[in-house]
């Protein structure tokens, strides 16, 4: 729910030519709290003897202020659709019509970006990984902690050469990141090797999320951006969930090991699938 409004928000108040460097903050930003959160929640837990109850009531605290942050400090400007009038009232808020306006370049974006979440199953199975190669429970949130970290510096660069580079170079290169990241959780044994994959996690994700949010927004008209990222993350959403399910049958039939495999062939599969995308990483905007 907070995601589609919250990056067509991002475009809207963006120039296209930096409009990598803002998503790649976004996500350096975000990924500074989930940095900063799991810590937090380890330290609570010790301060306050495992109350799971009080450390969630404490978590409440920071989603009230992000509400607050929206409701002071956001305007959002209205719009009307290409060829209506403004009468009586907002738009409707969704109309299946819109679809239409959504062109080739768009189904292009989400069609690689359904095929990278593939790739990238739950975070969860990373924290199963380490607990495998002796990790202890206490510290699981470590896991988030180094991936995030990685996430958090690597972002912003990103985002800055997405807006000058070639999209398609920078997916190539995030796809055989978590190639490598697979390998590692694959075939690596101890908690140094664990560490290392779950790093490179982080910085797969770096060079992707903050990029396919600047691909949506560019392959997108304006009228249409929120639509835009909302179906882009329903179709991502179901991707994702359909990955986690069958990394969990293989991890519980043929372990962890074929898991990550498998998560490797898939992000092989991605770096090839982003040469469907526009070399030039033209706007839509530019387009028309």
């Amino acid at each position: 729910m907070r995601g589609a409004p919250r990056d067509a928000l991002i475009a809207d108040v963006t120039p296209s030519t930096i409009r990598g460097r803002a998503f790649g903050l976004r996500q350096a930003m975000d990924t500074a709290g989930a940095f900063a959160g799991p810590l937090l929640a380890v330290a609570a837990m010790a301060a306050f003897d495992d109350n799971f109850r009080l450390v969630f009531w404490i978590a409440v605290v920071p989603g009230l202020l992000s509400v607050a942050c929206v409701v002071v400090g956001v305007e959002d400007v209205p719009r009307r659709r290409e060829g209506e009038k403004e009468v009586g009232g907002p738009a409707p808020p969704i109309r299946l019509t819109d679809l239409r306006g959504l062109d080739q370049a768009f189904w292009r974006v989400a069609g690689v970006g359904v095929v990278f979440t593939l790739a990238r199953f739950s975070e969860a199975f990373l924290v199963l990984r380490a607990h495998q190669q002796g990790l202890a429970p206490a510290l699981a949130p470590l896991v988030l902690v180094a991936m995030n970290a990685v996430y958090m510096v690597a972002a912003y660069p990103a985002g800055a050469y997405a807006d000058h580079g070639d999209p398609r170079r920078l997916l190539r290169w995030g796809a055989a990141v978590l190639v490598a990241a697979d390998l590692m959780l694959a075939n690596g044994t101890g908690l140094a090797a664990a560490f290392a994959g779950i790093a490179a996690w982080g910085l797969h994700m770096a060079l992707t999320q903050g990029l396919f949010a600047k691909l949506v927004a560019d392959a997108a008209p304006e009228s249409l951006r929120g639509s835009a990222f909302g179906l882009f993350n329903l179709v991502t959403g179901g991707a994702l969930l359909a990955a986690s399910i069958v990394a969990g049958l293989l991890w519980d039939t043929l372990g962890a090991p074929a898991t990550f495999m498998a998560g490797a062939s898939f992000a092989a599969v991605a770096g090839v699938a982003s040469f469907a995308l526009r070399p030039d990483g033209q706007s839509c905007e530019a387009r028309r």
